[in-house]
C-alpha cells in the first residue's frame, strides 16, 4: 500500500510540471490571435476581416483558431474591453494618489495615455475604425469608458484650478483638447526604438501641463494689452461659471 501511494505521490508530481507549458502555450498563442486580430480589424474593418483571415496570420488552420475563440465578435469584445476599459482604471487610480499633486497627476495621465498609443497604435485605431460596427452591449462599454477618461482629465484640471496651480480655464474643454492630442498619436506615430517612444511621451505629457499651467505673476501679462485681457477674460469666464446662477 505505502508503494501505491508513492508511486501516485510520483505520478502527480510528474503531471504538474507537464500542464505548465500547456498553459503557457495557450497564452502566448492566444496573444499571437489578438495580435494579428488587431492589426486586421485596424486595417480592413470589423465587417471585412474574417476568421480565415485571422487564422491564416497568426498562422493557424480555422479548425485549430477555434480552439482559442469561439468567434469573432468574442475577439472584438475582449479587445473593446481590454481598450477602453484599462484606460479609465489606470487613470482613476492616479487621480487617487495622495503622493503627487495635480501637476504630477496631469503630466502621470497624459503619461499613461500617451504611452499606451506609442507602445499598441494599432489598438485604438482598431477601435476607432469599428466604432460603428459595435454592438449595442459593447457600444455602450466604449462610450462609458470614453466618459470616464474625459471625467478623470476634468477631475484633476479642476483640482488644479482651485489650487491655483492650473489657469481657470474651461476644465471639460482643457481635458477634450489635452486628449485629442494625445488620441491623436496613434495615427501619426510609427513604433521606433524605446528611447525615441520615451521622448515622445516625455514631450507630448509636458505639452499636456503647459496648455493648462499657471503663469507666474511677474510673466502673466508679458505681450502687452492683448495678452492681459485674454487672461482677464479667462479669469471672468472661470468667475462666472463658479457663481452665475448662484444668488
Amino acid at each position: 500500500m505505502p508503494a501505491t501511494r508513492a508511486s501516485k505521490s510520483s505520478a502527480a508530481a510528474t503531471d504538474t510540471p507537464a500542464a505548465k507549458p500547456s498553459t503557457a502555450r495557450r497564452e502566448l498563442v492566444e496573444q499571437n490571435i489578438m495580435q494579428h486580430a488587431t492589426a486586421l480589424f485596424a486595417e480592413r474593418g470589423f465587417a471585412a476581416t474574417s476568421l480565415q483571415d485571422i487564422a491564416e496570420a497568426a498562422g493557424l488552420t480555422r479548425p485549430a483558431l477555434y480552439h482559442y475563440v469561439a468567434n469573432k465578435d468574442e475577439l472584438l469584445a475582449r479587445l473593446v474591453r481590454e481598450i477602453t476599459e484599462q484606460p479609465a482604471i489606470a487613470l482613476r487610480g492616479i487621480n487617487d494618489r495622495t503622493d503627487l499633486d495635480s501637476v504630477e497627476k496631469l503630466r502621470t495621465m497624459a503619461s499613461e495615455i500617451a504611452r499606451s498609443h506609442t507602445e499598441s497604435p494599432d489598438r485604438f485605431r482598431l477601435l476607432v475604425r469599428s466604432e460603428a460596427e459595435l454592438p449595442e452591449q459593447l457600444s455602450q462599454i466604449y462610450q462609458k469608458s470614453k466618459r470616464n477618461v474625459l471625467k478623470e482629465f476634468i477631475r484633476v484640471i479642476d483640482t488644479g484650478i482651485a489650487a491655483g496651480v492650473f489657469r481657470p480655464v474651461d476644465p471639460r474643454v482643457a481635458a477634450l483638447g489635452i486628449i485629442g492630442m494625445l488620441n491623436w498619436i496613434a495615427w501619426w506615430h510609427h513604433q521606433d526604438s524605446p528611447d525615441t517612444e520615451r521622448a515622445i511621451v516625455d514631450q507630448l505629457s509636458e505639452m499636456a501641463v503647459r496648455t493648462v499651467l499657471h503663469e507666474e505673476a511677474s510673466t502673466q501679462y508679458d505681450g502687452g494689452p492683448a495678452r492681459a485681457i485674454a487672461a482677464l477674460r479667462q479669469n471672468l469666464d472661470y468667475l462666472e461659471r463658479q457663481f452665475g446662477g448662484k444668488k
